[in-house]
């Protein structure tokens, strides 16, 4: 039986106070576990604004209805209302989610600074951000976070090393390149010290807002689509969604995919139970060693970590 491995990033305090209850609710409904990747200081959505001359910005922009999924106040959030910190004012349903039994980790301390800046920033900065997250998560929950998925799928090479420092197994920060979509391969970057210590899983599948307005296909279709690529596909998968997104307008059409996955007889997990079945098999005793690299998703702007 395949895997899919959910993965929640939350990226906004609309989004871990609404679409994470939403999404714990569905879940707990379904008997399903995920990891949940939470963002962990100010909200400055706003800020992304500045992205309006990137390629691909616009378009996807009007094609997934931002403003229908995040809300004026959201987008306002660091231009014309000050930032709200996440992990004070929404403790409570970050703990929530972690006493429900999902897995948690961290997304990011400010999620539109290290998307639009990390790919740039030395490893002074990049390390202070992933050490105020960690000290923020624990503060929350009481315990470490047991992985780490970068906002944006955005790395550098220090906060891969800072992945190993903090002695995690395994992270999902990138993608895997178009032309091995549904097809997971994990592997261990090749850092300056030689392959990192922890195992990167990539995301998989495309997600919603990537196929959504694509030839006119609506949030029904782009579930089809999905469904179709994992339909007698015996290959483990990594499916990331957003607590803004699948956590709210989409939710509906999000259940219909977690059906559409059970019904092709699929298991459902969170990555730490992916990352132990694959240990469980020994495949990890030979998996390769890649280069970091950028490369571009089909309908996704700017450049991601990509697995070559």
């Amino acid at each position: 039986m395949s895997k899919i491995a959910l993965k929640v990033d939350v990226d906004t305090l609309l989004g871990t106070q609404v679409g994470t209850p939403n999404l714990g609710k569905l879940f707990a409904e379904l008997g399903i576990r995920a990891t949940f990747l939470f963002s962990l200081g100010p909200d400055h959505t706003g800020w992304a604004l500045k992205r309006i001359f990137r390629p691909g910005f616009l378009k996807k922009v009007s094609r997934t209805s931002v403003l229908e999924h995040y809300g004026i106040k959201t987008l306002l959030y660091g231009v014309l209302l000050p930032g709200p910190d996440i992990g004070k004012r929404a403790a409570n349903e970050m703990r929530a989610i972690d006493q429900a039994g999902h897995e948690t980790g961290i997304h990011t301390w400010d999620h539109v600074d290290w998307q639009d800046h990390v790919f740039k920033k030395d490893a002074a900065w990049t390390k202070a951000q992933m050490q105020k997250s960690w000290e923020r998560f624990s503060n929350i929950f009481g315990h470490p976070p047991s992985t780490h998925g970068a906002a944006g799928w955005q790395m550098n090479l220090s906060a891969l090393q800072q992945i190993d420092a903090w002695e995690m197994a395994y992270a999902s920060d990138g993608r895997v390149s178009p032309r091995s979509i549904a097809h997971l391969t994990p592997y261990r970057v090749s850092l300056p010290s030689g392959p990192s210590k922890h195992v990167q899983y990539p995301s998989t599948l495309p997600t919603l807002d990537e196929l959504i307005g694509v030839d006119g296909v609506d949030a029904d279709g782009a579930v089809q689509q999905l469904l179709s690529l994992t339909q007698n596909n015996p290959n483990d998968q990594v499916f990331t969604l957003h607590a803004e997104l699948e956590g709210q307008k989409l939710l509906p059409a999000f259940k219909t995919l977690l059906l559409g996955w059970l019904n092709q007889g699929h298991e459902l997990v969170t990555m730490q139970q992916l990352h132990q079945s694959w240990l469980a098999t020994k495949q990890l005793d030979k998996i390769a060693n890649l280069s970091f690299a950028y490369g571009s998703i089909p309908n996704r702007s700017g450049e991601l970590m990509i697995q070559n």
